[in-house]
């Protein structure tokens, strides 16, 4: 994978610096006119999209930038200046939820289901199921996979972190997303085949370029829980919230695609999270989220956050994604004009 397209002034000079031999020491390459705030860093296209390149220094990395940039003392201090301005955003968008939740009656795993039971947004996958067109659902498995495809990444970051017995459940259930040791189960390689199998591009990282903010968001969201140390207790709410929150979508996604014609090969990838998930989602918010806060009282507060940032994110991508299909319109695409054809 390249780096992705500029989407403005801050990503325009990162990524050139990028492009260049890594300076041996580290300077910050902030450009002219640099930003002293965003208006909405959550639908910030420059500022997603610098960021999503420089955590993919922790992941894969491109094939056009030298490694050694990955810890350039120059682009962390880019990338904190950014997340700065993203995390502030994040949590003031989750700040009502997490009051309302945090220091509440009863045990944290069933106030964390009472919150993705309640939380209000439009049904994406029902739609999905029963009305979206071909097109339409060929755009959303292209938006989808640029976490799918990576699938799990974010939130292994966390195990060294934890204590012995959550540790031992977090990894009990990352077994199960990479495979469970058959390299053709890992998650990530069952949803290449769904794009496969839909004529999409099974490429890590193909769709980059064409995806909007909100799903740059949703993803730079898990790595900044990921690869903070101090954020720890959000990536397992974020992780709980997403378990909690798929089982049944599944459901919905495989009938959808059934439907259209894409087969059972194209809807495996969501079969297999039916069952698995509802596993998951006690493993992950009573064996991991509410042990964790029980074992550390303090993290609580942001177990909570990080669940709440994983359901307002996706209610915004519902939004915008059935908002334009409303209009006749599409959300992939850099003029947002239709799902882009692989060579």
């Amino acid at each position: 994978m390249l780096l992705p397209r500029a989407r403005g002034a801050i990503s325009a000079e990162v990524f050139a610096r990028l492009l260049q031999a890594p300076p041996g020491v580290g300077t910050v390459p902030m450009p002219p006119g640099w930003p002293d705030h965003f208006e909405d860093p959550l639908e910030d296209e420059d500022l997603q999209v610098t960021l999503w390149a420089l955590y993919e220094l922790h992941y894969k990395g491109f094939e056009d930038v030298e490694d050694e940039w990955e810890w350039d003392a120059g682009m962390l201090a880019v990338r904190r200046e950014l997340e700065r301005s993203f995390e502030a955003a994040l949590r003031t968008l989750a700040e009502p939820h997490v009051r309302a939740v945090v220091g509440g009656k009863g045990d944290l795993a069933d106030r964390l289901f009472d919150l993705t039971e309640a939380f209000e947004g439009p049904e994406l996958s029902a739609y999905l199921q029963r009305t979206a067109t071909r097109e339409q659902t060929e755009e959303f498995l292209a938006l989808r996979s640029i976490y799918h495809l990576k699938e799990s990444d974010p939130q292994s970051w966390a195990i060294p972190r934890l204590q012995p017995a959550i540790k031992s459940r977090l990894v009990e259930l990352q077994f199960d997303e990479y495979g469970g040791g058959r390299p053709e189960r890992v998650h990530q390689a069952l949803y290449a085949t769904t794009l496969e199998r839909a004529g999409l591009d099974p490429a890590y990282g193909a769709y980059i370029d064409d995806v909007p903010a909100i799903v740059l968001a949703t993803n730079n969201a898990m790595s900044l829980f990921g690869l903070h140390r101090r954020l720890n207790g959000a990536a397992m709410g974020h992780l709980g919230a997403f378990e909690a929150t798929s089982s049944l979508p599944c459901v919905r996604y495989a009938a959808g695609l059934r439907r259209l014609g894409f087969g059972d090969d194209a809807a495996f990838y969501f079969d297999e999270h039916v069952e698995a998930d509802a596993v998951h989602e006690q493993l992950a918010l009573r064996g991991i989220c509410a042990a964790l806060a029980l074992d550390d009282p303090s993290q609580e507060a942001d177990i909570v956050f990080g669940a709440v940032i994983c359901l307002a994110l996706d209610v915004r991508f519902a939004e915008q994604l059935l908002g334009a299909w409303d209009s006749d319109a599409n959300l992939l695409g850099p003029e947002h004009d239709g799902v882009p054809v692989p060579a």
